[in-house]
């Protein structure tokens, strides 16, 4: 079965909480959760006038082909509450497919691997926790090369271990 690698977040309500429920949900409709880092805290990215964000990965394994990811993730979302209200604004939870193996798939709904990872910090310190080895299938970079070079300057603090 393929590997997933997710990215989980949210800034508003309990955190912890939204996580966890989260995890529980991915883990009984996209596949088992094989390994989880520790739960990072960091300053809003992006849109700055917003409460911290609490940062999780998970690799997953899954049956589920990359669409069937995508559609069961924002299932997740709209179950947990989330509202897309504007971008990169506030959110309850928001799922991000990073990888899902070494495929490259870009489609107008969905782009593989993430194309933002490789900037943000607060990506990268999670994922290097979970695969530090794994090399991007596009920039051929393992993910502590990217963390090593990473030019995001925010402050990634882990919170809790897993």
């Amino acid at each position: 079965m393929p590997k997933l690698y997710l990215l989980l977040g949210g800034n508003l309500g309990d955190r912890i909480g939204y996580l966890t429920q989260a995890r529980e949900l991915l883990a009984s409709q996209i596949g088992p959760i094989t390994k989880s880092s520790g739960l990072y805290e960091t300053a809003a990215w992006g849109k700055t006038d917003q409460p911290a964000f609490l940062n999780q990965v998970l690799e997953l394994q899954t049956a589920l082909t990359p669409e069937q990811v995508l559609q069961g993730i924002n299932q997740i979302e709209h179950e947990l509450g989330r509202v897309r209200q504007e971008h990169w604004g506030a959110r309850v939870i928001d799922i991000d497919i990073l990888f899902y193996d070494n495929l490259v798939l870009q489609t107008q709904r969905l782009t593989i691997p993430h194309p933002q990872l490789h900037l943000r910090r607060f990506t990268l310190l999670p994922l290097a926790e979970v695969a530090p080895s794994l090399t991007h299938p596009v920039l051929g970079i393992s993910i502590d090369d990217l963390l090593k070079n990473c030019p995001d300057p925010l402050e990634v603090r882990l919170l809790e271990q897993p």
